[in-house]
């Protein structure tokens, strides 16, 4: 209005709104005026603004939709690659192949996913490894035992049976079959005849407990028992060795130190580390036993002053049927493994420090928490 006002004053508002509401397709009328309706009207610069952002926007969206799936489908279909990896790695797990190609692996979850399954994989087959390793020596000790005994006993029965259903043999003849029986101790290398059998039971007692263990079938009595009760059970154990080799052993233990745990078990663990130590120190020297209670554990240090542990032995001196270099001959390599099993069992954990011809400290700590 007022454009058309501006630019032809003798127009009146009446005239102009009689002009717009007739049929404009036949007069043309604002046309004639200087008006073109397409050009000068807002409304319809304002509607056509209006459709151009609304098909932006769509095409937009459009692009955006297309980018969105376009990156699901990829990520789908890498995720279905790296499970395939996953099945083929499994695949090949079971075949009894444990290799990994690293120049596949990647920083996605399922990269990760599928290296966590094959350190799983090869942890477990160590175990499984270790297991059945633990087994043949098992198989392969008694083997040994038996082979070492059938020859020696079976010569010994047909001996003893030929005394008995001759009453009447010749005394010398006798005499000689009770020497032949006397002397087979040397078909049984480094024991007695005498002493055989108490080391076979003493072996074959720590074989059982060690296999109560691994089948789980250890229930622990545990309750506040005097660490110096316990020690004094341990003493009473190893006296006779203490005693043979002039091995005095100086216990530093408050009388009012307790410790929770199974009195007999921790008996069991600690007479074999005491044991070892005497075996393994030189004559007339001592062995010192410390004892504290600190804030997260109860600690007992065990020292004796020997031949020490070399250090190819000492990283395994708690794997099971284990012999070291200075081992004694009737040794059957499970006594310190036994007692590591039963310490850990407690809640604790058990550690040496050696050093050769001078000193050796086995550290049990108990934790409390």
């Amino acid at each position: 209005f007022l454009f058309l006002e501006e630019k032809y004053p003798d127009i009146t508002k009446e005239d102009l709104i009689e002009i717009l509401n007739s049929d404009n397709s036949k007069t043309n009328i604002l046309e004639e005026y200087g008006y073109d309706v397409e050009i000068d009207s807002l409304l319809i610069q304002n509607d056509k603004l209006n459709v151009r952002y609304n098909i932006y926007k769509l095409v937009i969206i459009g692009l955006c939709l297309v980018a969105l799936i376009y990156l699901f489908v990829t990520s789908h279909l890498e995720s279905d690659k790296e499970i395939d990896k996953i099945i083929r790695l499994l695949e090949k797990i079971n075949h009894k192949n444990y290799e990994l190609n690293i120049d596949e692996l990647s920083e996605d979850k399922l990269s990760i996913l599928r290296e966590e399954i094959y350190k799983t994989t090869i942890m477990l087959k160590e175990e499984a490894y270790n297991s059945n390793k633990d087994k043949d020596n098992i198989k392969k000790s008694i083997e040994d035992i038996s082979h070492q005994l059938k020859t020696p006993l079976t010569s010994i029965s047909i001996m003893l049976d030929n005394i008995i259903d001759d009453p009447d043999m010749d005394a010398n003849v006798r005499s000689d079959f009770i020497n032949d029986i006397n002397d087979f101790y040397l078909l049984l290398p480094s024991f007695s005849l005498k002493n055989y059998p108490k080391f076979l039971v003493k072996n074959f007692k720590s074989l059982l407990k060690l296999s109560r263990f691994d089948i789980n079938a250890v229930n622990y009595n545990s309750q506040n028992n005097s660490v110096k009760s316990i020690m004094d059970k341990v003493m009473n154990n190893v006296s006779t060795l203490s005693d043979l080799k002039n091995i005095k052993v100086n216990i530093n233990i408050q009388d009012d130190f307790n410790l929770y745990c199974d009195f007999n078990w921790q008996v069991e663990a600690l007479t074999n580390i005491v044991k070892n130590s005497i075996e393994h120190s030189f004559k007339d020297k001592n062995i010192i036993i410390n004892a504290s209670d600190e804030k997260l554990y109860s600690k007992i240090e065990i020292t004796n002053y020997g031949i020490g542990i070399n250090d190819k032995d000492i990283k395994h001196i708690f794997d099971r049927f284990y012999k070291g270099k200075n081992s004694n001959e009737d040794s059957f390599g499970i006594g310190l493994s036994l007692a590591k099993t039963i310490i850990e069992k407690n809640n604790g954990k058990i550690s040496v420090l050696s050093k050769k011809n001078d000193k050796t400290t086995f550290t049990i700590k108990y934790y409390k928490y």
